[in-house]
């Protein structure tokens, strides 16, 4: 399937959230690429209060405010990492935050949940700012299968502005993460 475009991410990030579910997230590690179906998603904008940008640029959230189609990848809890794909314009701190993936390759599946999937993949900060627009990176989204039916509800795992509708998931779908 062919890569996502940066003009993909370049849309409104809701919108970007839920388009990503479908679409299938890959990692090179060494010879072998691995493929998930991206099936649950969060968006978070500069506006946001539980947004990392929210207060500006920092040396932590700096890829937010790049190019879209840039990997955004923080550290959390002091023990986890969570991936995110860089929305809206250069310059303006959004991202999706990627929380579940249903494996689409043989020797990953622990992927219900966005600390998971990136353990799972081994997705680090040293991976934080590639291009998700190049089959190049050792990581990138294809274009998937649009969904039949997506539900959106309030985002999970967060204090400030828990109760905003922006978070995305295919109906129906067993990897999606629990609350």
């Amino acid at each position: 399937m062919p890569v996502l475009k940066r003009k993909f991410y370049s849309q409104n990030t809701i919108n970007v959230a839920r388009n990503l579910l479908g679409c299938v997230l890959c990692r090179r590690i060494g010879d072998k690429i691995y493929r998930g179906k991206i099936v649950e998603t969060e968006a978070y904008i500069q506006e946001d209060p539980a947004c990392h940008a929210f207060r500006g640029k920092t040396a932590r959230n700096e890829v937010m405010f790049g190019k879209p189609g840039l990997l955004y990848v923080y550290f959390t809890y002091g023990m986890h990492f969570c991936a995110n794909a860089v929305t809206e314009k250069e310059g303006r701190g959004c991202a999706v935050l990627i929380r579940a993936l249903e494996p689409l390759s043989e020797d990953f599946d622990n992927t219900n949940g966005p600390a998971r999937l990136c353990k799972s993949l081994n997705i680090t900060k040293d991976l934080n700012g590639v291009d998700l627009t190049s089959s190049k990176s050792p990581v990138w989204i294809e274009e998937g299968v649009k969904p039949d039916e997506i539900v959106t509800t309030v985002r999970i795992g967060i204090k400030q502005a828990a109760d905003y509708p922006w978070r995305f998931y295919l109906k129906g779908n067993g990897w999606v993460s629990k609350k």
